[in-house]
């Protein structure tokens, strides 16, 4: 019996030694860019909710900030797209990227494509889901530097009540969640995950960050 113990403690410590580490995202166009700042567009929004692309844009600004870049405002950004004619984010994304550059002057842009967001009734719970692609375009060169997708969610289920009161606070839920948008929310909590630093996949600091250029994805063993 003690044997058969120790077998299986010696196996375990065997698999998670061996097991597979995240493969480091390849920065090789970040690095050589070495962008210092940002122009945030407003996203294209896959998804049935209006609220989704201008909640998205408001709540990307903080972490890159954070992360070291500087951020073109995104309302004077929005405003000036506007009072040249354009007021859809498809028609934004498909500005020729040397007139971004000509216009705004920054080194890079960053796309954000939505594909879900806002509350949904499954039966028995409501989830409130944010889905989104995000990527950072060198303005000079047409190449994508880096690029990530996020997914965050959460749901009202509740087992300790019955099917009739799981319906019911299910539905109760929705509308709540709805009314206040919690997907706004929700757009914080994912615009923080896909912009946080120090990771195998994470943006890389920018040159306003203190620990500019020590990355722990690119300087691990």
């Amino acid at each position: 019996m003690k044997n058969s113990i120790f077998i299986t403690l010696i196996l375990s410590f065997i698999f998670i030694g061996c097991a597979k580490k995240p493969e480091i995202y390849d920065y090789s166009a970040f690095l050589e860019s070495k962008p210092k700042s940002i122009l945030v567009v407003m996203p294209t929004n896959e998804s049935v909710d209006i609220k989704a692309s201008p909640a998205m844009l408001a709540n990307a600004t903080m972490p890159l900030a954070e992360a070291g870049y500087y951020v073109f405002p995104v309302a004077l950004v929005n405003d000036t797209f506007k009072f040249n004619g354009i007021y859809e984010a498809n028609d934004i994304k498909n500005i020729p990227l040397n007139k971004l550059q000509e216009i705004f002057g920054a080194d890079s842009v960053l796309y954000i494509n939505i594909t879900k967001y806002g509350t949904s009734y499954a039966i028995l719970n409501s989830q409130t889901t944010v889905e989104a692609d995000v990527k950072l375009v060198d303005l000079k060169t047409g190449k994508t530097l880096w690029d990530k997708r996020t997914l965050v969610s959460n749901n009202s289920a509740n087992a300790n009540q019955g099917l009739i009161g799981m319906l019911i606070t299910a539905a109760i839920d929705q509308i709540a969640n709805t009314i206040a948008d919690s997907g706004y929310d929700m757009s914080v909590i994912a615009s923080n995950s896909v912009f946080a630093t120090d990771c195998h996949d994470c943006i890389l600091k920018g040159p306003r960050s203190p620990s500019y250029g020590q990355d722990k994805q690119l300087t691990q063993d």
